[in-house]
């Protein structure tokens, strides 16, 4: 789940509005590859005229060999979200990492 949070009801509109299909633009890094994010189909989360809404549920579908890198103890494992309008990646803390690799087993 992805949650944008923007106090500012304002500002909030303005950035919901103009970022339509941002849920397709999410992706794991692990080192140099990029895992996309399938969001899910239950309802569509961007608008006709283009507004996304500020929850999105996605998934990340691994391959085995993908598992075992993001395991890795000296891999580098980053989120992104590479929109026109909204660019940011942030890299997981170890500590993140760890907690997250108990899904895969």
């Amino acid at each position: 789940t992805l949650m944008f949070e923007i106090d500012d009801p304002i500002l909030r509109s303005d950035f919901l509005g103009k970022v339509g299909g941002i849920e397709e633009k999410i992706y794991i890094q692990i080192d140099k590859e990029k895992i996309k994010a399938v969001p899910e189909k239950d309802l569509d989360r961007t608008s006709a005229d283009g507004k996304a809404s500020s929850v999105q549920f996605i998934h990340f579908n691994f391959s085995q060999n993908q598992i075992e890198n993001f395991k890795k103890l000296n891999s580098e494992v980053f989120l992104g979200i590479d929109h026109n309008l909204y660019n940011h990646m942030t890299k997981i803390t170890d500590e993140c990492k760890n907690l997250l690799v108990r899904d895969f087993n």
